[in-house]
């Protein structure tokens, strides 16, 4: 029999009142002729979300008493695991975040369980903003900050609210934190849905297509933001040992603040690129193809975190190229 093809999940994440349930709202009442099962973790001993998701042919589980973490992951390890054995195709699975949550530990689920990664795959993380009160929450709350540093896509909600000015000095607040992130822009959550589904933009070969230089440039983005991203380039090939050694000693020692790591390497006597990704401490990678014909072999590296040493990783990064000898 042929290998089912993995479910693509999206992680639905944004503050209090940003408009996450409107858009789940419209995913779940649109008529799209496809079938989801919904996740919502919310913070509590009683749930109350449930009851404001409208009524849908979709499964809905709900996660109580606490934001998804360590904890609780393995619920949802469980009820993924329980989602797959059931008879039916599902054409995705959306899990719904607490305003209060760091999408992180949702994301390493599918680092952690090789059950998980073998049967779904995370397609994005979306995050929805409140283009109004963004300012206040950015100055009051280090959630919402975060929860726009793990953001593959950022929906910036509530557009009615703010005039042309201020929705730029929004857009500039969210590049200062993810200098990459797609952002999209709405009122009532009113995109089309494949502006935030099936977008598999977790897949950093995939963005690499869609933008060859999303990894480019060696700007420090520290702005007016607590999170600042980095980014590396080395012209040698990179040492696979050296760079295993350095990355797994760096996650170990400084995972909680690095909130993002993306990665397109030049492994010494390889052709192919190796992508490399990680949640604070998870990480991945794997081959992801030839590197293009003319396109100069250069291993990039981008750091989205808190309290990040610029001439420290930067350092560590140059110290994984492979000797001259070595690489002649």
């Amino acid at each position: 029999m042929p290998e089912a093809t993995p479910v693509p999940v999206t992680v639905l994440t944004g503050y209090l009142g940003a408009g996450k349930t409107t858009l789940l709202n419209r995913i779940l009442s649109e008529n799209h002729g496809k079938k989801f099962a919904v996740v919502i973790n919310e913070f509590g001993e009683l749930g109350v979300d449930n009851d404001l998701v409208v009524d849908a042919d979709e499964e809905v589980f709900e996660m109580n008493n606490g934001c998804i973490c360590c904890t609780v992951r393995g619920d949802l390890i469980r009820i993924i695991g329980g989602l797959m054995k059931r008879k039916g195709d599902l054409d995705g699975i959306i899990i719904e975040t607490t305003g209060l949550a760091d999408p992180a530990p949702v994301a390493q689920t599918f680092f952690v369980d090789e059950d998980v990664k073998a049967r779904t795959r995370l397609d994005a993380i979306v995050t929805v903003v409140d283009a109004k009160n963004l300012p206040a929450r950015l100055a009051d709350s280090k959630e919402a900050e975060e929860q726009i540093a793990f953001a593959d896509i950022v929906l910036l909600n509530k557009m009615d609210l703010v005039s042309p000015e201020e929705a730029a000095e929004v857009e500039r607040r969210i590049r200062a934190i993810n200098p990459q992130v797609e952002i999209r822009r709405s009122t009532k959550s009113d995109v089309p849905l494949d502006a935030v589904l099936g977008r598999d933009a977790f897949n950093l070969a995939r963005i690499l297509e869609r933008e060859p230089e999303f990894l480019s440039g060696e700007d420090d983005h520290e702005h007016d933001s607590e999170i600042q991203s980095l980014s590396f380039e080395a012209k040698r090939p990179i040492d696979p040992e050296k760079f295993n050694a350095w990355i797994s000693g760096l996650l170990a020692q400084k995972g909680q603040d690095l909130l993002r790591t993306k990665g397109i390497l030049h492994y010494r006597g390889d052709d192919r690129r190796f992508a490399f990704q990680a949640v604070h401490m998870m990480a991945d990678g794997d081959f992801i193809g030839p590197w293009k014909e003319g396109d100069p072999r250069r291993s990039k590296i981008v750091f989205i975190g808190r309290d990040l040493n610029r001439p420290q990783l930067r350092r560590g990064f140059e110290s994984c190229q492979a000797e001259e000898t070595a690489a002649a």
